[in-house]
């Protein structure tokens, strides 16, 4: 994949394919942006951030959390939208140019097979509450990690605050 895909399940990519999308970005002196996340009901807040992240390189890739690992951290009744749904609808935004489904709790297998240019967090985390292990494989990468402002009124768990009033 070295474009924008035609239709948006084109843009979901397996790790051997977002490797082999990373070394066109590396060999073309191109900045990959990496970001991850539950994604669960996308909201404002999300796209806001996603187009904040977009606009750091020259693309995106997001690294959406598998359903099982949603459930691990987020309990039972999450997600509400499968992985496979919450990856088409990330894929579908025009600032998002790849996406990749993970198992785990955290992306960090992913950041050392892709080495990202930049990572972004959203701001609710700082460089000393990421997780230690993601931020040690980013460190070792050479990635930028940067932190952009989380947006306040909107979150996934007050949409499902509001739907359940």
């Amino acid at each position: 994949m070295t474009e924008a895909a035609a239709h948006p399940s084109q843009a979901i990519l397996s790790l051997k394919e977002a490797k082999e999308w990373r070394e066109y970005f590396a060999k073309n002196h191109k900045k990959l942006v990496v970001t991850n996340g539950c994604f669960d009901i996308l909201h404002k807040g999300h796209v806001e951030y996603l187009l904040k992240a977009r606009n750091a390189g020259d693309g995106l890739l997001v690294l959406v959390n598998s359903d099982s690992s949603v459930r691990q951290l987020k309990g039972p009744a999450r997600p509400v939208n499968n992985e496979q749904d919450r990856a088409f609808l990330l894929a579908s935004l025009k600032c998002i140019d790849a996406v990749m489904v993970f198992n785990g709790l955290r992306c960090t297998d992913m950041i050392k097979a892709l080495k990202p240019d930049i990572y972004a967090k959203g701001g609710d985390y700082n460089i000393d509450t990421i997780n230690s292990e993601e931020k040690a494989a980013l460190l070792e990468a050479g990635t930028k990690i940067i932190f952009i402002p989380f947006v306040s009124g909107f979150s996934t768990t007050e949409t499902i605050s509001k739907l359940k009033q």
